[in-house]
């Protein structure tokens, strides 16, 4: 008997899902049809996307490297329409790489002036990748040393010479070489001393870096800084 009452309950209980399945499909069934025909297009829409994005990039491609053989060729006026062409029209990160080879282009043709303001604008331009910002501003810099002065030089520069900063060295070797230009040793002496005292230095910054800091103890431009400590330890 006791077996009957569990059966007929659990008949009971198997018709009441079915009849709330039923009353949720009729309420919401259209809801749950319409989700799923949009996820099927979203899906197939986002597919079609990275497809055409992959394509359009391929092609950008293509271009930069018609810009680069122009370039090898001596055709620097179609190279430079090229570029161009890309800047406005080029997918991806191609966009960024032509104005990158467009300064350096300006800088190759002696063009100094226009190509540090080209890699200034890449520099200040959000829309584009740290590194690359990081970059362009060390490139400005360098075109900079041996004419600008030290402000101008600090501007670009001196925000990457920062502890931890993966530019530092370039950075601070900039700054030096701008201020020994400029005949302000001080200064000039706590950049090559700052990239001296960094044991992550690379050999061929640091190198130069003591080069630097050699020749002007020796032309008396600043003092010895192990005779500057031994005078301290005698006082």
């Amino acid at each position: 008997m006791a077996n009957q009452d569990d059966s007929f309950i659990r008949e009971v209980n198997e018709e009441l899902r079915s009849d709330r399945m039923r009353d949720a499909w009729r309420r919401y069934g259209r809801y749950l049809i319409a989700a799923a025909v949009l996820l099927v297009i979203g899906t197939a829409g986002w597919r079609g996307y990275e497809y055409w994005q992959s394509r359009q990039a391929a092609a950008s491609g293509d271009i930069f490297l018609t810009a680069l053989n122009q370039i090898n060729e001596g055709n620097l006026d179609a190279a430079e329409k090229t570029l161009d062409q890309l800047k406005q029209e080029g997918h991806g990160a191609y966009p960024v790489l032509a104005q990158l080879r467009a300064a350096t282009l300006l800088s190759e043709n002696g063009d100094t002036a226009a190509a540090i303001s080209a890699f200034s604008t890449i520099g200040k331009d959000r829309s584009v990748p740290e590194a690359i910002r990081d970059a362009a501003k060390l490139r400005a810099g360098w075109l900079m040393v041996d004419d600008a002065s030290y402000d101008q030089v600090s501007a670009e520069v001196e925000e990457l010479s920062n502890d931890g900063n993966p530019f530092r060295f370039s950075a601070r070797e900039i700054l030096g070489l701008t201020a020994y230009r400029l005949k302000d040793y001080p200064r000039a002496q706590d950049w090559f001393e700052a990239i001296a005292n960094d044991t992550e230095a690379p050999r061929n910054v640091l190198n130069r870096a003591q080069i630097m800091l050699e020749v002007m103890t020796a032309d008396g431009e600043i003092k010895d800084t192990a005779d500057t400590a031994d005078t301290t330890d005698t006082q």
